[in-house]
């Protein structure tokens, strides 16, 4: 009896030191899934036991979910989901239910037992609750494959080690729980940190092409995302087109003109229609949304509105590639920038209606002018025409006379001549002011050679950077303001006249310099006074007509001179941003043109087009196959050959005549040859179209 007695008490001492180390290698241990298999393999190391498993409730409180087992059996187990019926057949759900330790000796035998198929071997087993406080929180099977392995007495040595492990199971999810908690508070201010700094930057951008841009950059970089893009309805409010996209997806989206329906088939859609922001855990799995292949890693997407007052101007996108990235807590952080940005939005617009008055009243302000230098003109023409009448009245004498004075008689005609250009001139600045088309962006560098092109002025250098390629203006009033400006350079007996255009804070500045002669500084004043000019015989209206034009496209022109040293020009004007649009078909074309500027937008907004430097290319009609011929007006080639050719081929009436300015002088005639028209150039992919349109 002794011994035996001896024997049991050397078990339990074991258990229980066993049971000591096993809870001093788990009590530190915070992370659950660490904690879990750490345990399970120290118990079946430590008592030598063929398996060990934890299980957990559920939130159901119906099962016990295992959460670790040992070995090959317990990673199947785990890959299948493993679960207990709590209170079911099973030694498991039975220790649980009753909220104490359970043996079978022998499983064969036992009445409550759940045959395990992973765990063939196993002879006896022990289920210990797992109690922290007052709740069970799931509990401990420890399996043998000798019958009757463990004794009464062991549950309660075990049973310490397992209260232990509830503890620790315990510390850890309540660990979690403060991590998690602390996540979140970090999340939220840094939520509230990236809106703070959203609204302070929005605030001093008027500009939508700076605006849109600045802020997808910081959302994206503030909230450490995937995707950020910026929508706004249409004039229809039919349409949310995309204004602004984040990376190389958002400048490709940018360039097919992407565009979502108001109230259909995607998040943005429905945001803006319902007026409240949408989340997609999992889009996958989200019945409302647009599966864009430009973003192929978009898991889940947050659209947040941008309402101001009962109106919404459009939405926000804001996509991560995580599962479950978005909270209702992201909502009010982020809905807190979004309402900014409207209001940001909301002001561009009402600066942009402002400047649109602001333009309407400059222009009527201009017409005015136009209408005071009119009357100056019609004094001007008049007492230059009366000269004019006085030598038509001594021409008839001479010829009456019967014996003219022929070398009186050629002064007489040079005067008039003279008299009549000067008159003519008058005319092209002042009636050419008033056919004013609404201004758009067009490409510097094609108007710029539309100006010296009329003016016959060669040997300009020109540079412009890329990002002053565009201008809002009016092509035709562009192109004359800038011809003044350089035959201006050019009549100073300047040796070298250049040009340079570079772009900031959504203004182009255009440099016009040349060394010729200069302007004294007593006549700089006057220079843009109608009718005053500094040369012999010029009616002095080439300044002030390019600073009607200047102005009215509510742009500034400033003139420094020295005499000797030349004359600097700067002009600035509103840069331009070309419409993006994709052709979905286009008529087979040919263009005549040189490989120019100009040539090279088209061509690459009209894959299909050919461009052809020779106007002979169609002289022989079977040599074409074109739908339609574009002739650009300012072919270095000879331009009156290539209409001649295209007369003579029969090929006038699928034929238009592309300008940068427009000349009724020069278009008449050319409608009289027979070419089907005259038209602007297009210099954005969306004007092209009506190339062919009627």
């Amino acid at each position: 009896m002794k011994a035996s007695k001896s024997t049991g008490a050397e078990r339990q001492a074991a258990l229980l030191q066993a049971s000591a180390r096993v809870s001093r290698n788990i009590a530190s241990i915070l992370d659950l899934n660490l904690l879990f298999n750490r345990t399970v393999d120290i118990i079946c190391d430590e008592f030598g036991f063929y398996y060990a498993g934890v299980f957990l409730i559920d939130e159901s409180n119906e099962w016990a979910v295992l959460k670790a087992g040992r070995g090959e059996a317990g990673r199947a187990m785990l890959a299948e989901r493993h679960k207990l019926k709590i209170g079911g057949n099973s030694m498991i759900g039975a220790a649980i239910e009753s909220r104490s330790g359970r043996i079978a000796l022998d499983v064969g035998k036992e009445a409550v037992f759940f045959r395990n198929p992973f765990l063939p071997k196993t002879r006896s087993e022990m289920a210990l609750p797992l109690i922290a406080g007052d709740e069970v929180i799931g509990a401990l099977t420890v399996q043998s494959e000798v019958e009757a392995a463990f004794k009464d007495e062991d549950i309660a040595a075990l049973q310490t080690m397992a209260d232990q492990l509830a503890v620790a199971i315990s510390n850890a999810r309540l660990h979690r729980q403060n991590a998690e908690l602390l996540r979140q508070a970090e999340r939220r201010t840094r939520l509230l940190h990236a809106a703070n700094k959203v609204g302070k930057e929005v605030t001093s951008l008027l500009s939508l092409d700076e605006l849109l841009p600045k802020m997808v950059d910081t959302i994206v970089e503030a909230y450490g995302l995937y995707y950020a893009g910026v929508f706004l309805v249409d004039a229809s409010g039919q349409w949310a087109h995309l204004r602004a996209g984040y990376g190389e997806a958002g400048k490709a989206m940018l360039a097919e003109g992407h565009k979502l329906e108001v109230g259909g088939n995607s998040m943005i859609g429905t945001c803006i229609h319902l007026n409240e922001a949408r989340i997609a855990l999992d889009v996958g799995e989200e019945r409302v949304h647009f599966k864009n292949p430009h973003l192929p890693r978009t898991r889940s997407e947050m659209a947040l509105p941008l309402p101001f007052g009962n109106k919404v101007l459009g939405a926000v996108t804001i996509q991560s590639v995580e599962e479950r990235a978005f909270n209702e807590d992201d909502i009010t952080s982020l809905q807190t920038m979004a309402d900014h940005l409207a209001v940001a939005i909301n002001n561009a617009y009402t600066l942009e209606a402002l400047n649109a008055a602001h333009a309407e009243i400059l222009r009527t302000k201009v017409y005015e002018a136009l209408t005071a230098a009119t009357t100056e003109a019609i004094h001007w023409i008049g007492n230059k025409a009366l000269p004019i009448s006085m030598t038509i009245a001594r021409l008839k004498e001479d010829l009456d006379s019967g014996q003219p004075d022929l070398e009186s008689l050629g002064e007489d005609l040079d005067l008039i001549a003279e008299a009549s250009e000067m008159i003519v001139q008058v005319k092209e600045q002042l009636i050419g002011q008033a056919r004013e088309q609404k201004p758009r962006p067009v490409l510097l560098a094609d108007v710029l050679q539309a100006a010296t092109h009329a003016r016959q002025i060669s040997g300009v250098e020109t540079q412009i950077a890329p990002e002053a390629a565009y201008v809002m203006a009016d092509s035709t009033q562009l192109a004359r303001a800038l011809g003044n400006l350089l035959q201006n350079a050019a009549e100073a007996e300047a040796k070298s006249i250049s040009v340079t255009a570079s772009a900031e804070k959504g203004q182009v500045q255009i440099i016009i310099r040349d060394d010729g002669a200069g302007i004294p500084a007593d006549e700089l004043a006057q220079v843009w006074t109608p009718f005053y000019s500094t040369k012999p015989n010029h009616h002095g209206l080439g300044l002030p007509a390019a600073l009607h034009v200047i102005t009215q496209l509510q742009g500034q022109i400033q003139l420094q001179s020295q005499p000797g040293q030349g004359t600097t020009i700067l002009v600035t004007l509103p840069a331009g941003r070309p419409a993006a649009a994709k052709l979905e078909s286009a008529p087979s074309i040919l263009l005549l043109d040189d490989d120019d500027d100009w040539a090279k937008f088209f061509l690459a907004a009209v894959p299909g087009a050919k461009l052809s430097r020779k106007p002979g290319a169609v002289v022989e009609q079977g040599r074409v196959a074109a739908d339609l011929i574009l002739v650009d007006q300012q072919l270095n080639a000879d331009f009156d050959t290539a209409i001649a050719a295209i007369q003579k081929a029969g090929l006038a009436d699928k034929t238009i005549v592309l300008t940068a300015a427009m000349d009724v002088d020069k278009m008449t005639p050319l409608l009289r040859s027979g070419v089907r028209d005259v038209r602007l150039k297009p210099y954005s992919p969306a004007e092209i179209p009506a190339l062919w349109q009627e």
